[in-house]
């Protein structure tokens, strides 16, 4: 469905991403766990290209783009963006227009819907997520966790072919992330494609099918949750566990020098 390939960011000679190789299925729910400043985030945004990467290749489905882009690839750039959603640490609401208007924009602007129709989708966008009463209120109006329903909302009425959430919770107050886990929980097992950046550890635990652990722009680790949580193979992987003090399989700890 997704494959990247030899995917690598710089930022002023920063290298960011370096060569990443990844392929996703249909239905996978991928969580994107490792220390700040890995290149999960900037991971996301290249796939959605609100980075241009340097070099490498994204493959969606019928859709191929080689780094660096050619002014003839301007439509494909434009349907990779329009296949794959993205929810964003900072929701990104219009501030101007109402929970409803925001989640019709796109329908109306991207997909030239009839209002009548954007409207009719919007609210069942809105109600999927549990927030559907609060359609008139403009963000300013609405909780962290409601702005946030409303964003996934959103993308989720254009109906992508892949979702990616970078840190959905991390703007909100503790009390609150609860509720937004949980819409994406039932996202997810309703068979969306999803990518999830998130410091949630118990919860990408539950709602990921595959972890990828990212250290230094690469992927140091990557296998199922039991595999990457219990029995991380990587010494990195294992040392930033043990500060989390989330390491499951604790007999990992006298056996360091065997990892790589």
């Amino acid at each position: 469905m997704l494959k990247i390939e030899g995917l690598s960011k710089e930022y002023e000679g920063n290298v960011v991403l370096d060569k990443i190789d990844l392929e996703v299925k249909k239905g996978d729910v991928i969580g994107i766990i490792g220390p700040s400043g890995t290149g999960k985030s900037t991971l996301l945004r290249t796939i959605n290209l609100l980075e241009k990467p340097e070099e490498g290749k994204i493959l969606l489905d019928d859709i191929s783009l080689e780094f660096p882009l050619k002014s003839a690839d301007r439509k494909k750039v434009f349907e990779l963006r329009s296949r794959t959603g993205m929810v964003f640490q900072r929701f990104n609401l219009l501030k101007h227009k109402t929970a409803l208007q925001n989640v019709m924009e796109g329908l109306i602007t991207v997909q030239r819907k009839s209002k009548e129709e954007a409207e009719k989708l919007a609210l069942e966008a809105l109600a999927q997520v549990g927030v559907a009463k609060w359609r008139n209120h403009y963000p300013k109006h609405l909780s962290g966790g409601q702005q946030q329903r409303v964003a996934i909302a959103r993308t989720l009425v254009m109906r992508p072919d892949v979702i990616l959430l970078d840190e959905p919770t991390s703007s909100l107050d503790p009390e609150l992330i609860s509720e937004v886990l949980k819409v994406i929980k039932e996202i997810a097992d309703k068979g969306y494609t999803m990518l999830l950046v998130s410091h949630e550890m118990n919860f990408i635990r539950k709602v990921s099918n595959r972890v990828l652990f990212l250290d230094g722009g690469h992927i140091v680790e990557d296998g199922s949750p039991q595999e990457v949580f219990n029995y991380p193979k990587h010494k990195r992987t294992i040392q930033f566990f043990q500060k989390m003090d989330i390491l499951a399989n604790h007999e990992i700890e006298t056996k360091q020098r065997q990892v790589i």
